[in-house]
């Protein structure tokens, strides 16, 4: 069933290169294990280097798929050739009558799973650091050998990597907005909640701010006294200061810092307060300015546009407004932005936004959409319509409602009536 042959100097020969061969995929598996369970303070040694070993080590890790490729590599290509000489190996030294590709196979697994895979496993999960330093200049060297190998396959995983990453990608806001609507497990305020998560991420920070006529703002030559005043007439936490004009920002105000100068008189230099201000472009998006907030440690921003011109500010409680709904604290003033005359006549704010007065007028969200153009607010529905000024009295009519401007200052519109066709 099987006849021995003896052994001979070509037996010896190929032994020895097997050897060589489990040796390197041995260092290869032993390399995969180190290099990726270091933990951050060994890869801190590391970096900050000192010897020749950290510094090759460090070049390494500076382009982690990169080495991962080249260990990859080069491991599949050394097993490719232990196999190869193991199995010339037994074929020099046995003859198998039956059986003998299954003797073959299960030799040669066994060999490269216990000498190439598990031993320097298990070895490198005990030395992290050691066995990274030990390896980093012979992998240097492989890494320069394999090079068009491990520079291919990097780009070909990046590449499968990126069009995975679109598919997955090509589910679209209204999709999920769709999906949320026909959601019927959820209680009416789940669902709002759902929807504002769903139309969060696709918002400028324009859309939410508060618009520049309703900024409250201390300003720079202000006496202590004044400042008092306002903070307490306007009840909030935060106040930008400015010099001369709303557009020349010097800084914001917060009221915490003030409590232990409560007591000081109309000369006290509160200006040495003032923090400085956080400014943000009307474009930016709402999801990128919560992410500033967290990392800044930071609630409230003013928003300017191309010029650097002020045009509105927003805080962190705008933000979480657009997925909850309005948020009411201690500060907050219970006043409503609308007036029900009757059940086709409102009057509201000129500053209402028009998703808030199509909800309370129960109508669909898009319906001036074809219409208002960037405004948000009914004032600017009107000048989008009218292409002008609108002075007390006028009207004017779109998509069967019409609107009655009630009062004005200056140009800005105050109060609006609206009155919804009577079909009945």
């Amino acid at each position: 069933m099987v006849e021995y042959l003896g052994f001979n100097p070509s037996v010896i020969a190929l032994m020895v290169g097997d050897i060589v061969l489990l040796l390197l995929s041995g260092m290869m598996s032993s390399s995969e294990v180190a290099y990726f369970s270091l933990t951050p303070a060994e890869l801190r040694r590391i970096k900050r280097g000192g010897s020749i070993a950290t510094d090759a080590a460090s070049k390494l890790l500076d382009n982690p798929d990169q080495l991962l490729a080249t260990i990859l590599v080069v491991n599949n290509l050394v097993n490719i050739g232990t196999v190869v000489l193991t199995t010339q190996i037994l074929n020099s030294l046995f003859v198998f009558h039956r059986f003998g590709f299954l003797v073959h196979t299960v030799v040669v697994t066994f060999i490269l799973l216990l000498c190439g895979e598990v031993l320097p496993k298990v070895f490198a999960q005990g030395s992290t650091m050691r066995v990274a330093l030990w390896f980093a200049q012979p992998l240097t060297l492989l890494r320069w050998l394999v090079y068009p190998l491990s520079y291919a396959l990097v780009k070909t995983s990046n590449k499968a990597s990126e069009r995975l990453m679109q598919k997955s990608n090509d589910l679209s806001i209204e999709d999920l907005a769709d999906a949320v609507d026909m959601t019927t497990t959820t209680s009416t305020e789940e669902q709002k909640i759902l929807s504002g998560i769903v139309n969060f991420a696709d918002r400028e920070v324009e859309e939410i701010m508060r618009p520049r006529m309703d900024i409250v703002g201390v300003e720079q030559t202000m006496t202590f006294g004044e400042v008092r005043e306002t903070i307490t007439t306007s009840g909030y936490s935060r106040l930008p200061v400015y010099s001369e004009t709303i557009d020349n920002i010097k800084g914001t105000l917060f009221v915490k810092d003030l409590i232990a100068y409560a007591n000081r008189g109309d000369d006290f230099g509160w200006q040495s307060l003032i923090r400085n201000p956080y400014i943000v472009p009307m474009h930016k998006q709402v999801t990128d300015l919560l992410e500033d907030f967290r990392h800044d440690k930071v609630h409230m921003a003013i928003v300017v546009d191309e010029y650097g011109a002020t045009q509105g500010l927003v805080t962190l409680e705008d933000i979480l407004e657009e997925v909850v709904g309005e948020i009411s604290d201690e500060s907050d003033i219970d006043e409503s932005f609308y007036e029900r005359i009757d059940k086709y006549t409102y009057i509201f704010e000129g500053k209402t936004h028009i998703v808030d007065m199509l909800r309370v007028l129960q109508l669909e969200d898009e319906l001036f959409e074809d219409v208002q153009g960037r405004a948000e607010t009914i004032a600017g529905l009107l000048l989008e319509i009218k292409r002008n000024f609108l002075k007390k009295g006028e009207q004017l009519t779109s998509h069967g409602i019409r609107f009655i401007v009630v009062a004005v200052d200056g140009h800005r519109i105050d109060k609006i009536k609206v009155i919804l066709p009577n079909n009945g």
